[in-house]
């Protein structure tokens, strides 16, 4: 019989865990306000985004309230972040470096995608109507959560116009 319940035990783990993809791409579409989970082609998850307050064009300088648009990795996780749940970006590369010292100008960092601002995800029903964030991209907490579980230290992201 203990054979009998770990053999079960085995194969309720393969079908409920089995046909959990690998994420392998964020893809952002600004203009869409949407956020992708992709693995390979296939779009596995889709969400609803806001993102800065001036969202049009790539992000120039410190306080531009732009999200960066180009290629990126997801190199770090902060769970003790000032929203809930925040996976950082790591924009600036060495391309927005080098334009932001051309300007003169400070690039910014400190891009994340996350929740909504701690102690306040009861109005993410209202937040998500509008971009307010300084240049990241925003989901719910409940959408966070998952994104949390699903994507990696090290998946790259693209964000496009």
């Amino acid at each position: 019989m203990r054979y009998l319940l770990l053999i079960f035990g085995f194969f309720i783990s393969c079908v409920v865990y089995g046909d959990v993809q690998k994420i392998d791409l964020v893809l952002v579409n600004k203009s869409e306000n949407k956020l992708y989970l992709l693995s390979g082609q296939v779009k596995i998850k889709e969400y609803d985004v806001v993102f800065g307050a001036n969202p049009v064009g790539h992000k120039q300088q410190e306080g531009d309230e732009r999200t960066p648009e180009g290629w990126y990795i997801l190199d770090y996780k902060k769970p003790d972040s000032s929203f809930y749940k925040a996976i950082h970006i790591s924009y600036p590369n060495e391309k927005d470096k080098k334009l932001a010292n051309d300007r003169g100008v400070d690039p910014g960092g400190l891009i994340m995608i996350h929740g909504q601002r701690n102690r306040l995800g009861w109005l993410s029903w209202f937040m998500q109507w509008f971009n307010w964030t300084d240049g990241c991209i925003a989901v719910t907490n409940k959408e966070m959560e998952e994104i949390w579980g699903l994507v990696d230290v090290g998946t790259p992201i693209e964000i496009t116009p």
